[in-house]
């Protein structure tokens, strides 16, 4: 039976860009949360993710914290913030990641991670990060086999995870039905019963017209690229004076 979750991670553990409507945000470690709640009852539950933190970050901050909570269920998410910096190296991320991994496995918890999917439909710029991504995703299969983890695999199924109508319009982060998905498929991924709905593709539409598609491609760039290249080049990070939503165990729901 489960009676503790942590989750550890970045801005998509945290739940960026799906609103719980008070101000703060649901995302898929909360749906999940929702999720094994139903099937054991109320738990405990404590998201220590906070955005903007690439792996190392993660590793430091949050993976002593949540071995302290002896947590039955646990997910890492980590590594996306680490592609998008100038100076990648994959072995450094992807032990930093299998070191989270590893550790909670060997204190006792079920571990669930997920690959990221093939954004180009979403951004056509994660064109340019395309090997670094498959290079991560690639190394997180290995590390889930080596421990035991349990994977959900989105990159496989890059034609459902990677429309562009499951993601907000920053084109980073999952929208509200992204998360919905997600939570879902890791819920599946631990065997809870839920429907195989997250993974079904979504109706067909028809594409854009072109001048639909340089307007959204201007507001993008002038809403999301701009404000992030700057943030970059300043040396800050969203994260800067943030703490985790749910910093210790609590009742949940």
């Amino acid at each position: 039976m489960t009676h503790r979750y942590v989750a550890i991670g970045d801005s998509t553990t945290e739940g960026l860009e799906d609103p719980d409507g008070q101000g703060g945000y649901r995302g898929w470690a909360n749906r999940l949360a929702e999720h094994l709640s139903r099937v054991h009852g109320p738990i405990e539950y404590a998201n220590l993710a906070v955005r903007g933190r690439q792996a190392r970050e993660v590793k430091h901050e949050q993976l002593g914290r949540a071995l302290a909570m002896k947590p039955d269920v646990a997910t890492v998410v980590a590594g996306v913030n680490d592609l998008l910096r100038p100076r990648f190296v994959l072995d450094e991320v992807a032990a930093d990641v299998e070191e989270m991994i590893s550790a909670l496995r060997r204190s006792g918890a079920e571990v669930l991670t997920f690959t990221m999917p093939d954004m180009a439909q979403v951004n056509p710029l994660t064109r340019l990060i395309r090997p670094r991504l498959e290079g991560l995703n690639e190394r997180l299969r290995r590390t889930c086999q080596r421990h035991g983890a349990r994977l959900l695999d989105l990159a496989a199924r890059a034609d459902v995870a990677g429309d562009p109508r499951l993601w907000h319009d920053d084109r980073l982060h999952a929208n509200s039905l992204g998360h919905e998905r997600i939570g879902l498929g890791l819920a599946a991924t631990l065997g809870l019963p839920v429907d195989g709905s997250w993974s079904a593709a979504l109706p067909p539409r028809p594409p854009p017209s072109v001048p639909e598609r340089l307007a959204r491609e201007l507001r993008w760039s002038r809403e999301y690229l701009l404000p992030w290249v700057v943030r970059h080049a300043r040396g800050t990070s969203s994260g800067d004076g943030r703490v985790a939503k749910r910093p210790t165990l609590a009742r949940f729901p």
